[in-house]
This record gives structure tokens, sequence and C-alpha cells, in this order.
């Protein structure tokens, strides 16, 4: 769910206010949250759950690429503790978040074919043959 999502079903249980008055609400309660963490380091939202900022200490870490041994610094993160309610009602009642998947890219020399040989790519019980190059037509003199 997104921000602009959460205002709009704010306007559909509250008709009075307007989306532009529930936005600039719910971004000064987010810019708040912020605020309060950067100047105090810890939020509690009762039933729902408490935001704290946590020192991680200096690592060393290594580059899957290169396999090279790197120093990550120390750095500030937020952690998320949910509260004992919204932990039990997410347990019992949420569906799991499945993220989408992403369309593979094809190259250029793929893109045409690509629908033609995958249908007829099968041939017999659990055979398959691989798809046959493309061969540009050619134009007689």
């Amino acid at each position: 769910m997104t921000k602009k999502e959460i205002v709009k079903k704010i306007c559909e249980i509250d008709p009075e206010l307007t989306q532009q008055k529930t936005k600039k609400i719910v971004q000064t309660v987010l810019d708040m949250i912020v605020e309060t963490l950067v100047q105090e380091g810890r939020i509690e939202l009762r039933k729902f759950g408490v935001f704290e900022v946590r020192r991680r200490k200096a690592r060393k870490a290594r580059n899957p690429k290169t396999d090279e041994r790197v120093m990550v610094p120390e750095k500030n993160v937020v952690t998320f503790q949910p509260g004992k309610e919204m932990e039990a009602r997410v347990r019992l009642e949420a569906k799991a978040y499945e993220p989408k998947k992403k369309a593979q890219k094809l190259d250029s020399t793929t893109k045409a074919g690509a629908a033609t040989s995958t249908a007829k790519a099968t041939v017999g019980p659990n055979k398959s043959t691989p798809p046959k190059p493309m061969v540009p037509p050619t134009n007689p003199k």
C-alpha cells in the first residue's frame, strides 16, 4: 500500500476530509516520526510498535562480485519492534506479501520469434527441441 492509497482510504472513511487535507495530515505525521527519530532516537506508538535508532558498528565485508574484502563504516539504522496487538493480529489474519515477478528481458534476436518458438518447442511427452535460430529473409535480385 502506498501513501496515496492510505490517503484515499482515509477519505473513504471520512468523506468530510478532502484528499489535499488528508495528504497534508499523513505527511505531517510521517515527518514528525522522522524528526522524533532524529532528535530523540525513539518513538513509541501504542498498539502499533516502537521505532528506534541503533548504531551499527563498523565491520569487514566481502564484495560478492570481486571477492574483495572491504570495510563498511559504522552507521545509524532504524529498527522496528511491533506492538503486541499488531503482531498478534498480523500473525493470525495477514496475507503474506508476494512481490511481483519481473518480466524477463528478451534480446533483439529473440523478440520476434519468442512467441512462436516457445509454442512449438514441445514434441512428444516431456521432450523439447531448442528454438530454431532466426534467419533474415533474403531478397532475390
